[in-house]
């Protein structure tokens, strides 16, 4: 196993300057919206104004005739998909609804829903033209919670869904449609002998917000469809390969036909993993023979693309007298938004992975709303969970009594746990996160004055492994074009650079990373689930390892020696008699033989999982309810800080977007079922007025599976902030919070609440 305690590393570890950092702050990096082509067209979508209506006919007739107006496409131009469910890398799809997502078939299920599309000579023609479509519907009501889609004679949105059954496959054949698509169900020991041991049992229910990721570059495509039948497509994603299968099946071509060129992405956290516009701009370019660009709106990011769900969730704790967890039982429901496909699978797995808990069950709803089918988030399905959990353990140490870092350290999973849902953890580093949270600065210092509180939560990911590819290729000055498949969204492009250098013994400054598109690189899973540095990261170890033993043997050839008696170390060849570093020997090996290409790849290795811990000191104003952040620490176990800053980065920008989802982030609908905030003004992210400086602590529990103990750091850091400051406010204002976002109106309600006569319950 990895230790680090025990290896000293030239280049994991150090700061280097970005190798996309220059690009990106003189403006020179290439996005989705900065294609240009020859001939190329401007394209727009017309979107539903109902969040649920059928469409009894389009006419585009006018569309098409006016001056500037080159093709006009709606579904009838998307091929029949049938029921088909396809494997795309991050769970298997119904094609029939991914098709209807895309442009909607019969009905339109959410505000937003792109019903029709136009390529114009330029934008303001595509604009004018969407006004002259002329779309009849039938407007039905819309359910816009999870509580009311789940009730009997709830108005179905989709009448082809019937509820996946929890292990029973023959139930399912009997089902009736319903909006219900999915349910989960997790069992280990005996729950009520657990609660019958237990002397003190919190049971509390939350409600939760539709949040978004709020990244600044909207969804952007370019397609191009050549005359030979081959598609080229320019866009911004997190995985070009799944894109390109997305956009294939949804044509119904074969993959090969089609390639994506990743451009530079401006944010994603999981929300530009499907696919809204290739499909229809390579419609649109077939039937025009030129290419088509298109770039939503801010409006319709917000109304159409895919945000993280909101929902309700129930838990229920049970402890001993010593304060040892002996049950714990949990029910979710999350909404998939207007198609099955909601992350309560991933909030099941997450909900008790902090605990070591003998008797448990976890059940979980996948829940059709009126609404944008959701997305992934940054842990998705893990922030909701770790709010509803961390808030009831710590009401369970006020009862009592106990410190709730001493509790966590009695109840804390470790190596051997086995996790409600089946796994059983590796080498993990959540007591190391506790510890290292009880050793701060911040822990000691008292928070201090009225009106203020602190608060601790701890969070999980369960981190992905899947499929990279890497090749290398060295040239006769010594440097090397390393070749990868993963879009780099955080500077991954650089940890990946790292790692192939130490493995090599090279300066990184030497490795030119280059993002290709799926025509030039192997197969790569997405950038998601926190697996790029990690598996991405073996790839470039292997394929610096081939061309380790390619020199080897280079070099035995050169010298006349047998390649036993070679040695490479740390950049430098040795054999008897012999000795060159790696640039003198590659400028006689080119001169020599054959071009050096190293290649590498990965799938077979998962991660253990990453844990955080976080403290969080607040101050709620008694008159407004608002909430002001004084200082928060995150501690959190990176495996091996690859490149410390970007690990940072990581952890600080992902409590911001948790602080945000704490205290103001939400979709506010009427009760049409309109957004009435899809816009940054009214939307409200946290600004720097919000935030203090964030400090990160790098705790290094190497994972074993990854040659330099490498643990997905992106996604664990926006586990725990929502659960922390809810606590912080408890201990601050003497009310607990059990609704996202803790915004000052709630806040204060839950205030004046409380001095009511008899009012004692959580809020």
């Amino acid at each position: 196993m990895p230790d680090n305690a025990q290896r000293s590393y030239k280049v994991i570890g150090t700061r280097p300057i970005r190798h996309d950092g220059v690009d990106k702050v003189t403006g020179r990096a290439k996005y989705g919206a900065d294609v240009m082509l020859t001939g190329l067209l401007a394209g727009a979508v017309l979107r539903s104004p109902h969040a649920h209506a059928r469409i009894r006919s389009i006419d585009t007739s006018a569309a098409e005739a006016l001056p500037g107006v080159r093709a006009v496409a709606t579904a009838r131009d998307l091929p029949d998909q049938g029921s088909r469910m396809v494997e795309l890398g991050e769970g298997s799809v119904n094609m029939r609804h991914l098709s209807a997502n895309v442009l909607a078939h019969d009905k339109v299920l959410y505000k937003g829903h792109a019903v029709a599309a136009v390529a114009a000579d330029n934008i303001h023609i595509a604009q004018e033209a969407l006004k002259l479509i002329r779309v009849d519907y039938e407007p039905l009501p819309p359910v816009m919670t999870v509580t009311e889609a789940m009730r009997a004679g709830a108005p179905l949105l989709n009448d082809d869904v019937v509820t996946q059954p929890a292990g029973n496959a023959e139930a399912l054949a009997e089902s009736k449609p319903s909006n219900v698509a999915k349910h989960f169900l997790f069992e280990k020991g005996n729950l009520d002998e657990g609660f019958a041991r237990a002397k003190h049992v919190v049971e509390r229910e939350f409600h939760l917000a539709t949040v978004h990721q709020g990244y600044i570059e909207p969804h952007n495509a370019t397609a191009l469809w050549h005359a030979d039948g081959k598609v080229s497509v320019w866009m911004s994603t997190q995985g070009s390969f799944t894109a390109r299968q997305q956009t294939a099946e949804l044509l119904r071509i074969p993959v090969s036909d089609v390639k994506v060129t990743p451009m530079e992405i401006g944010g994603g956290f999981g929300g530009k993993i499907s696919v809204y516009l290739p499909p229809v701009a390579a419609i649109l370019s077939r039937k025009t023979g030129r290419p088509v660009k298109i770039v939503m709106d801010r409006a319709a990011v917000f109304e159409a693309t895919g945000p993280t769900p909101g929902g309700v969730i129930r838990v229920k704790l049970g402890a001993d007298e010593s304060g040892k967890l002996v049950a714990a039982d949990a029910w979710l429901a999350y909404e998939a938004g207007a198609y099955p496909g909601s992350p309560v699978g991933a909030g099941c797995m997450c909900i008790f992975a902090c605990y070591d808990i003998p008797n448990a069950r976890v059940e979980g709803f996948d829940v059709c709303v009126n609404k944008p089918r959701t997305n992934a988030y940054r842990a998705p399905g893990s922030t909701q969970a770790a709010f509803a959990v961390e808030t009831v353990v710590d009401e369970i140490c006020q009862r009592l009594k106990l410190d709730p870092l001493e509790f966590r350290l009695k109840n804390a999973s470790s190596e051997g746990t086995r996790r409600v849902d089946g796994p059983v953890f590796s080498r993990v580093g959540l007591v190391e996160t506790l510890q290292a949270i009880g050793n701060s600065e911040h822990y000691k210092s008292p928070p201090g004055g009225p009106n203020r509180g602190r608060g601790m939560a701890s969070g999980f990911w369960f981190n992905v492994g899947l499929k990279s590819s890497v090749t290398a290729t060295i040239g006769c000055d010594g440097k090397v074009a390393l070749v990868e498949g993963s879009p780099d969204i955080g500077g991954t492009r650089t940890s990946i650079a790292m790692q192939f250098a130490e493995t090599l013994g090279i300066p990184v400054e030497d490795v030119h990373p280059a993002v290709a598109d799926t025509d030039s690189v192997g197969y790569t899973d997405v950038t998601g689930g926190s697996r790029v540095t990690f598996s991405t990261g073996i790839a470039a170890v292997e394929a610096a390892r081939d061309l380790e033993r390619q020199l080897v043997s280079r070099a035995a050839e050169l010298w006349n020696v047998p390649a036993d008696q070679v040695c490479y170390t740390n950049g430098v060849m040795t054999a008897p008699g012999h000795k060159a570093t790696f640039k003198e020997l590659v400028a006689e090996l080119h001169e020599t033989g054959e071009p050096l290409v190293g290649r590498g790849t990965s799938g077979k290795a998962n991660q253990a999982g990453a844990f955080a811990t976080h403290l969080v000191d607040v101050e709620v104003d008694p008159e407004t309810g608002k909430v002001q952040i004084l200082r928060y620490t995150a501690a959190q176990d990176v495996g091996t800080a690859i490149h410390p800053s970007y690990v940072e980065g990581q952890i600080q920008g992902g409590v911001g977007q948790g602080i945000g989802w704490a205290l103001n982030e939400e979709y506010w609908y009427d009760d049409r079922g309109s957004m009435r905030n899809a816009t940054f003004l009214d939307y409200r992210l946290p600004t720097c007025y919000d935030l203090p400086m964030i400090e990160p602590i790098l705790v290094e529990v190497p994972d074993p599976s990854h040659p330099y103990g490498v643990r997905g750091v992106g996604e664990v850091p926006i586990c725990p902030p929502p659960a922390a400051i809810a606590i912080a406010i408890a201990q601050a204002a003497g009310v607990r919070m059990t609704e996202l976002p803790m915004a000052p109106h709630k806040v204060m309600a839950a205030i004046l609440a409380k001095s009511r006569p008899g009012n004692g319950q959580p809020h």
